[in-house]
């Protein structure tokens, strides 16, 4: 055993010398080796990528759980190496000639090290290991979905903030209505001072979730920029949509953000044409659960003297501007068809990604 102790402490020199002489060349000017940063890292923040190191995005502060799977190595000694996976309670129970078990939850694999050390100190004269995280399992994946261009599995290897979710989905669609659901499935298994309530069991009785608003997170409200937990669901509201026929600049769809007043409707689809009656608009609105049809007459006119009050729209809500000779209603079964079919086409390319947060 001290022969081979001896044997490694040259090796173990050598590995230092050669890692300190590439840190010295690259701080002298040289090209950074795969996974290296230069000294002058840009000012812009990039996304992480599946090639971005854990430690370099600050997963080095992992926490054990229950599920993980720790390599630990002793020099010197091949016949004590093993793979440990952490139980159920969070401990480290099946090390060989060892009875007590290792607390390993919400501790680094540093600590854990550590503490094997000291175990087979009385087995082993100065025993060195080695302990490094093999496989984490113990965080379930966070799901982001919705009004989003990219809906998205994530493993949660670290801490992950809302807006970096937003940005791993594509960001947000033109469906999106104004705000984001996060549904909490797990407490938080390792918590830091003051979030001690998030770490008690989930309550069946009540709902937990929070709603943010999207206006918030885009203002840097850090109030609307929570961490995501693993196992969220992560939802974007999607809005449901109004349509504009007849005699405006550009009929269509669009969606029902928040509350919408008629008035503003018409402007985002450019404002009715100089040929249209605007004294006699039509809104066909459909009672949910009944096939009965109610039709609101508005006078844009009047609206915009505070003559009359503006109209506030319903989800499928078709707002019909006619003409002084209209040629029929054929013009609002096209704009239906048009509108419909551009959202199943929508539907139909999207898809359920994979990916995972390095």
């Amino acid at each position: 055993m001290k022969l081979k102790t001896l044997l490694a402490v040259p090796i173990v020199l050598l590995a230092v010398t050669v890692a300190f002489a590439q840190s010295q060349g690259q701080g002298q000017g040289q090209a950074p080796g795969p996974g290296q940063q230069t000294q002058n890292p840009p000012t812009q923040p990039q996304m992480p990528s599946q090639g971005d190191s854990l430690d370099a995005q600050g997963a080095g502060k992992y926490l054990l759980g229950p599920g993980d799977v720790l390599d630990i190595r002793f020099f010197g000694q091949s016949e004590l190496n093993t793979l440990a996976q952490v139980d159920g309670d969070g401990n480290i129970s099946s090390l060989p000639f060892l009875t007590k078990p290792i607390v390993a939850k919400c501790r680094s694999d540093r600590d854990v090290q550590k503490d094997v050390m000291t175990a087979y100190q009385r087995l082993i004269k100065n025993p060195q290991v080695s302990v490094r995280v093999s496989e984490r399992n113990s965080r379930q994946p966070a799901v982001v979905f919705g009004a989003v261009r990219t809906p998205t599995r994530v493993e949660m290897k670290r801490k992950v903030r809302l807006n970096e979710m937003m940005a791993v989905a594509g960001g947000f669609t033109e469906r999106a209505a104004g705000t984001i659901q996060i549904l909490h499935t797990q407490p938080l298994m390792c918590p830091e001072p003051g979030e001690e309530a998030e770490a008690a069991p989930i309550d069946g009785s009540k709902l937990p979730m929070q709603v943010i608003k999207i206006s918030e997170l885009r203002a840097g409200n850090p109030t609307s920029n929570p961490v995501i937990r693993p196992g969220d669901y992560v939802q974007v509201s999607e809005a449901d949509p109004v349509y504009v026929t007849g005699s405006v600049n550009a009929p269509g769809g669009i969606y029902l953000r928040e509350q919408l007043m008629l008035s503003k409707a018409l402007g985002m689809v450019g404002g009715p044409r100089k040929e249209a009656k605007t004294s006699d608009i039509r809104i066909y609105r459909q009672a949910p659960g009944s096939s009965n049809q109610e039709i609101i007459h508005a006078d844009l006119g009047a609206i915009r003297k505070n003559q009359k009050p503006d109209v506030l729209l319903q989800p499928y809500d078709v707002i019909d501007v006619p003409e002084a000779n209209p040629f029929g209603s054929q013009r609002i079964l096209s704009t239906l068809t048009g509108a419909f079919t551009g959202g199943l086409n929508s539907m139909v390319s999207s898809g359920l990604s994979y990916r995972v947060i390095y």
